[in-house]
């Protein structure tokens, strides 16, 4: 057995480090495979005390981010322990979590005034290349905060003044049922599919204030298709789902940027809901626009799921998967 004591510490602390029940405690307990006992203020490890100094490594972030406080959540946890999976040595994973530290920042405010932050280092880069660059691209798997933190964005900069608007587009495409034969008008076929759109601006705004500007024509929630011949000036542009478009499609919206605009494209490559002889627009778009100066791509990772632990697992075992029935 091997124990470490955490130094200047208070129940109210410990508790949320180590979740009210100690569920916090037992993601530790799962990850190193060892048990671990709180006692006071004193962490007994029970098994393989090789990891003792990666454990408190893990500890002393969790507490760095109470005291910046922020609230601790089971997807921290899990962040901070695939972030130091790789390190060599205590230090090393010391190092790691550091700048995971770092990087977590509060950057925006949610209608009922709840802290919105960046949680993860690619977050970060991704808040940071938005702000600085016209044309962002934000590609990776569902749940990493890709379409959240660019409607946050938008509408901090809507809220100072920067942009006139904020448009934001996804295309509609067809999984099982043709549209031609869902009932409703054209908003009662389309609604479903921008759902999540609304869903992202009615958290950071709340549903009144949303409803208010989207009214007032600030806010632009719309297929793909209501793109096509227009130019966007003084506006904030997000293309969603960027995985199901065309080439054509994509190419017609970049070029859609007018004076005073910034774009954001977010997609996810793994799930391509296209007919399997049409080349995605996201796609071919990296190979096109790579090496252009002025133009960010921003690649996530299943390290930067937000969602529950256990989506971060299924799409793991999803990528799995799909890489076998490809080398078959």
């Amino acid at each position: 057995m091997n124990k470490f004591k955490i130094e200047e510490t208070s129940v109210g602390e410990l508790n949320e480090i180590f979740g009210t029940n100690e569920e916090h405690l037992t993601l530790l307990e799962s990850h190193f495979g060892v048990e671990m006992i709180l006692r006071g203020d004193e962490l007994h490890i029970l098994g393989d005390t090789t990891h003792r100094d990666k454990v408190s490594a893990v500890v002393e972030s969790l507490r760095q981010l109470y005291r910046k406080g922020q609230a601790i959540v089971s997807n921290d946890i899990t962040y901070l322990l695939r972030a130091g999976d790789n390190s060599d040595n205590a230090a090393d994973t010391g190092k790691k979590l550091k700048e995971v530290i770092d990087a977590r920042a509060e950057i925006a405010k949610t209608g009922k005034g709840k802290s919105i932050y960046a949680k993860t280092i690619n977050q970060r880069e991704y808040f940071a290349k938005i702000q600085k660059n016209d044309l962002v691209f934000g590609i990776g798997p569902a749940g990493c905060g890709k379409t959240y933190l660019a409607v946050v964005i938008g509408v901090m900069m809507l809220k100072k003044g920067e942009v006139e608007r904020i448009v934001i587009t996804r295309p509609v495409v067809e999984a099982g049922e043709s549209l031609g034969f869902l009932p409703g008008d054209l908003k009662e076929k389309v609604d479903p599919y921008l759902r999540p759109l609304y869903d992202a601006f009615h958290d950071v705004l709340g549903v009144d204030m949303t409803e208010k500007m989207t009214a007032r024509g600030q806010i632009e929630i719309a297929p793909l298709a209501y793109m096509r011949g227009r130019t966007l000036e003084n506006a904030y542009v997000v293309l969603d789902e960027a995985q199901n478009t065309t080439k054509e499609q994509m190419k017609m919206f970049l070029t859609r940027l007018g004076e005073n605009s910034k774009m954001v494209v977010t997609g996810d490559v793994t799930q391509i809901d296209l007919p399997k002889r049409i080349t995605s627009g996201l796609v071919h778009v990296w190979s096109v626009l790579k090496d252009v100066e002025g133009i960010e791509f921003v690649e996530f990772d299943t390290v930067d799921v937000v969602r529950h632990p256990l989506v971060q697992k299924i799409i793991e075992r999803y990528i799995s998967s799909d890489r076998e029935d490809n080398n078959r």
